[in-house]
């Protein structure tokens, strides 16, 4: 493998005083300007440094590099052997060429490679065959020895060099830290070059390349994979060229376990939800609360009031049931209360009144026809985020159920008050495979960020050791750490997207989870006390002074009006 001269340039001044260099550059562009524009697609980011801020370690490989981004880290030679390993095996196994030849035959390759990164590769045409050859030897014999691993066929023999990673017993320390860094977004090279290295090693008719890629690369993403795969993706992506459909290895494990959904299926899964709404909401209660909303605000708080005491039939309370029932309060509900509540003494009831007319109890007042049809054009809030965890809708009596399919089963059924939930499965590798997803889809995806809106879903309703418990003995989480704190931990320290999205599967049923635990009257009441009496003095301050009014009226009406004789009260008491 040849050497490469210290750069003098940055991916901002791409251009290098050498002359032979600033040729080969200008060739490059050459030939950019004579391809297809879809052709020219770059698939190889380098991670948003708001991701990358927060846990460095799950984005820079720590073992083994692959690919241009981290190759001169002088602290990662210590893998070199087990390259140079991997390049013996491949020379022994290609038919009709040499390793020297497989170079010459990735230099063709050139401007493909180059258009696969984000960042200019500042490289030779070279350097960049060899690095491109040797890493590609190593990935896809890592790649059968985790075939042998998983006792799938194998055409390959492994390399005596290579094989101190087979570890059937799996107490090799170095293999899980390896597997961590080839997922990793930066540490990717293209599908098309083990492609390339496979059509020289399977010459025989009964052996397709692709197949035997597909096999190995289905085999990592069984055990790399924390979700179900999509269903159907073996029988549909099959059939598809690697070189054509899949640009590295993490796209490949993104594409099996991300549903791509489009606009009819969007479209398909609101009429369901709202069939299933409409099933379980009577007409008349949907009718009572168009009522309620056009309501003033002090009538609101009136009648949330009388819903509350409405409930109550025995001992004390029965008879202010009936007082409230009487035609005098009747006529005071009648009063034209949205002007009244304009007034500096009514004025202040506005505030608690809003808050209960809200259904959504964490933040998310409840949208009206007309709000719910703009919801998709207008951009997300940070407020839809906010879910209450786990155990709180636990206490609210919602039940949560694992389901055995993708992340598209996510559901809220109302009518049973149920949490469904696909299952999960979390070990050492997990943190990293879902960070490097998240970063590759916000780096890559033109549509909607599924899986990071999942992922946000997941940290929402995840707080505490006790949300991660509750949710493993659901088994929807199957737990491989050390303890359910650590999996708490996993959710709490993922990093949100460097862009906000809105997903309709996913935020319909954040809405429903939030409108359902916004209607207990309890989930009212607490927020209310926290927002208005112990958090607020205003309502405090309302209350002493209609105590105060109240006080100086009686003593106003003592005064004129023999009060002891009004109420016959004995004032001989006095007199003795």
């Amino acid at each position: 493998m040849s050497s490469t001269s210290s750069p003098t340039s940055s991916p901002e001044n791409p251009i290098r005083s050498n002359s032979n260099s600033n040729a080969e550059w200008i060739m490059i562009i050459r030939h950019m300007l004579k391809k297809e524009p879809e052709d020219d697609h770059a698939s190889i980011f380098i991670v948003p440094k708001t991701l990358k801020s927060t846990k460095p370690d799950s984005y820079i490989p720590q073992h083994v590099t692959l690919g241009p981004y981290h190759y001169r880290r002088p602290e990662l030679y210590e893998m070199v052997r087990y390259k140079h390993a991997a390049v013996r095996t491949t020379h022994k196994q290609l038919h009709s060429i040499g390793f020297e030849e497989l170079v010459e035959e990735f230099k063709k390759q050139e401007p493909r490679i180059r258009s696969s990164y984000h960042k200019y590769l500042d490289f030779d045409r070279e350097t960049l065959a060899w690095m491109m050859a040797v890493d590609a030897s190593f990935l896809l014999e890592f790649l059968h020895i985790n075939a042998v691993r998983k006792g799938s066929r194998n055409l390959t023999k492994v390399s005596s060099g290579m094989a101190y990673f087979i570890d059937y017993a799996r107490t090799k320390s170095d293999y899980n830290p390896i597997l961590r860094d080839i997922v990793m977004l930066e540490n990717q090279i293209p599908l098309f070059l083990l492609k390339k290295i496979l059509d020289y090693q399977c010459l025989s008719p009964e052996i397709d390349a692709d197949d035997v890629l597909y096999s190995i690369l289905m085999d990592l993403c069984k055990e790399l994979s924390p979700l179900k795969m999509i269903h159907n993706f073996q029988r549909t992506r099959k059939r598809v060229s690697f070189s054509e459909h899949f640009h590295h290895l993490l796209d490949f494990l993104y594409s099996t376990i991300v549903p791509r959904l489009n606009k009819e299926q969007h479209s398909e899964i609101d009429e369901v939800v709202d069939g299933d709404e409409g099933s379980n909401n009577p007409a008349g209660d949907g009718r009572k609360e168009e009522t309620f909303k056009n309501c003033g605000p002090v009538k609101q708080v009136l009648e949330f009031i009388w819903k509350m005491l409405s409930n109550v039939n025995k001992g004390p309370m029965h008879s202010v049931t009936k007082v409230l029932a009487s035609k005098p309060v009747k006529v005071v509900l009648q009063l034209p209360w949205e002007i009244l509540s304009r007034l500096p003494g009514f004025a202040i009831l506005k505030q608690p009144a809003e808050l209960f007319s809200q259904g959504d109890g964490d933040g998310n007042p409840e949208d009206d026809d007309s709000s719910s049809t703009n919801s998709v054009d207008r951009p997300p809030l940070i407020e839809e985020i906010t879910i209450p965890s786990v155990t709180e809708l636990h206490k609210c009596g919602v039940r949560f159920s694992p389901t055995n399919g993708d992340i598209t089963t996510i559901s809220f059924d109302v009518k049973r008050v149920t949490f469904h939930l696909p299952k999960i499965s979390l070990d050492v590798n997990t943190e990293v495979v879902l960070r490097n997803l998240v970063a590759y889809e916000t780096s890559a995806a033109s549509g909607p960020l599924i899986f990071t809106r999942y992922t946000e879903l997941m940290t929402g309703i995840i707080d505490t050791k006790e949300d991660a418990e509750l949710l493993r003995e659901r088994g929807i989480i199957l737990n491989r750490l050390k303890s359910d704190e650590e999996v708490a931990n996993l959710w709490n320290g993922m990093s949100k997207s460097v862009k906000l999205t809105k997903v309709e599967l996913f935020d319909k049923v954040i809405e429903d989870v939030n409108k359902y635990y916004g209607s207990r009257w309890k989930v009212k009441a607490k927020k209310f006390l926290k927002a208005y009496v112990f958090g607020s003095w205003q309502l405090l301050t309302l209350l002493a002074a209609l105590m105060l009014l109240l006080l100086m009226t009686l003593q106003a009406f003592c005064s004129v009006y023999s009060c002891p004789r009004i109420f016959n009260v004995n004032t001989t008491i006095e007199e003795e």
